[in-house]
């Protein structure tokens, strides 16, 4: 026992306890299970360590869980798309990636009290909103190059047949103007619309109000904007009203209420075209601060970001979620600023009302071209060295049967961008084919108007159907672009778009990139101010 002891007591001196060779082999005994303790001692802090640990990873997960839920709970959404365009989504290019399409609407709604305060307008509350910003954001394929278009407000546009989420049907129009679009139908229609106009397919809508624009300029800390001189947009003699945008002369970072001053401001301009204008600086700006921010990295500055985007915006049903938004974003973080082009549909005033627009034909057309064909709106950008680029042939992976083994149906759509069809182009088509051994090719008396040529197969019929379809296009000389697969095609169908009017060999209009039409481009460096709206800085 007192061996025992002067062991236990020793424990704390080494093995010097003893002293002699039985002391020592006792002390060798003794610092066996010593060393045993140690080891278990170590294991349950190891042990309470590891279960604090598990703990914190999961309250921050739960935290996490809890906080993603909550952005969720955020987000308002609605359908897509609110009618029938004919547009599908184009097929993708030879690396499986296609062209991203938003189009960003901004609303006059007053149902809010917030958006009364910004807004005015209190008899306006129970007015359905009008879309007085529509802007269609294209991020090309390689997500290297993006554009912004703009069609101003006033501008009368065909409006097709819309439904709205409360299932009350507008009937079609050729008098309105385009802003009207988010009032017979709601976003959806708008979208429609665009695609209608366009021939492009829009993957998203994406729409904002008054209090939305406020609380986005400020999370981001102000958006720069440049004026040659002082501008004060208020009411004068002649023309009531005006946004009461009120900045010294030279760049400015407008935030809160002034940035949505800014964005509405259209007297100060001089016209809606001057407004657009303003705006596309501003989204130029917005995306500068955004990148120098570092806001696809910081994860401090994204939270911020969601926290605010998920209260402002609302999105159409596809991307009504954060994952999907943020995935979202991540396309945009590597377009350069410099590869950001801003551009607005020419117009000229309306035969029947001069305070409302048209169109270009000629020019709206070469736009919606580029777009269709993801030809880059500027100059600054060239293919890499040995990198396959859109217009890259994919290897067939099966082989074409004979061109009189299966059927072709040929329909007229020529009345695609808004003039009459040409009569009898689907017969004419038809009987061409067959003269090429497409025995089996006959016209459809209904018509699908669009505005680019395509070649459809079903999709169940994978690669035969695309072999097939591929060879008639190859045929008529249509690129490969223009072959798509399409769940509801009944067979190989032909459409002829109002690209291609006439004769029996498609000539695709070669388009460079950055030729845009004269006038569309209109970023500058600061914006003019209509002489009655100059200020001194003083007054």
């Amino acid at each position: 026992m007192p061996r025992s002891r002067r062991a236990g007591g020793g424990s704390g001196d080494g093995d010097g306890g003893d002293g002699g060779k039985g002391g020592g082999r006792s002390g060798h005994r003794r610092g066996g299970p010593r060393r045993r303790a140690k080891k278990s001692g170590k294991r349950k802090v190891l042990r309470w360590v590891a279960a604090t640990l598990s703990l914190l990873i999961l309250g921050t997960a739960g935290a996490g869980y809890l906080y993603y839920e909550h952005l969720n709970g955020n987000i308002r959404s609605g359908g897509r798309s609110g009618g029938e365009s004919g547009v599908k989504k184009g097929s993708p290019n030879a690396l499986g990636d296609t062209p991203l399409n938003i189009l960003l609407i901004g609303s006059d709604s007053r149902a809010d009290a917030k958006n009364v305060a910004l807004g005015g307008g209190k008899d306006d509350r129970d007015r359905a909103a009008l879309a007085d910003v529509q802007m269609l954001l294209h991020v090309s394929a390689d997500r290297k190059n993006a554009s912004i278009v703009s069609i101003p407000r006033d501008t009368i546009v065909p409006i097709p047949e819309c439904k709205g989420e409360d299932g009350k049907s507008y009937a079609a129009t050729t008098s309105s103007p385009i802003n009207e679009t988010l009032a017979r139908g709601g976003p959806g229609c708008t979208l429609t619309t665009w695609e209608k106009l366009t021939g492009v397919y829009i993957d998203h809508w994406m729409m904002i109000d008054f209090a939305g624009v406020v609380s986005m300029a400020d999370e981001v800390g102000g958006v720069p904007v440049c004026v040659k001189t002082g501008v004060w947009d208020r009411s004068t003699k002649l023309v009531h009203g005006g946004s009461g945008l009120k900045i010294p002369k030279g760049t400015t970072e407008v935030q809160g209420e002034q940035a949505l001053q800014w964005l509405r401001t259209r007297h100060a301009w001089g016209n809606d075209q001057g407004r657009a204008k303003a705006q596309h600086m501003y989204m130029n700006g917005l995306m500068k601060k955004l990148q120098g921010q570092n806001a696809w990295t910081d994860t401090g500055r994204l939270m911020g970001l969601a926290e605010t985007a998920t209260k402002a915006f609302q999105v159409s049903d596809e991307i009504g979620t954060v994952k999907k938004l943020f995935d979202l974003s991540m396309q945009l973080k590597n377009v350069k600023v410099d590869r950001l082009t801003t551009a607005t549909v020419p117009t000229v005033e309306w035969s029947q009302n001069k305070d409302k627009l048209v169109m270009v034909q000629s020019a709206a057309d070469k736009m919606w071209a580029m777009l269709r064909d993801d030809v880059a709106f500027d100059k600054n950008g060239d293919a890499a060295p040995g990198k396959p680029n859109s217009s890259t042939p994919t290897k067939p992976k099966a082989t074409a049967e004979e061109p009189g083994s299966f059927k072709v149906t040929v329909v007229n759509g020529t009345a695609g961008d808004g003039e009459a069809a040409t009569e009898g182009r689907a017969g004419t088509m038809a009987e061409h084919l067959r003269g090429k051994g497409f025995g089996q090719a006959e016209s459809s008396r209904s018509a699908e108007p669009r505005k680019d040529s395509v070649v459809l197969y079903p999709k169940a019929a994978g690669d035969q159907g695309k072999a097939n379809a591929a060879s008639l296009a190859k045929a008529l000389g249509l690129p490969d672009a223009a072959v798509r697969s399409d769940a509801k095609a009944e067979g190989i169908t032909l459409v002829i778009g109002s690209d291609w009017r006439e004769g029996t060999t498609y000539k695709k209009p070669r388009i460079a990139a950055g030729d845009l039409p004269q006038g569309a481009d209109d970023k500058v460096a600061c914006m003019d101010v209509y002489s009655v709206y100059k200020w001194d800085g003083k007054s």
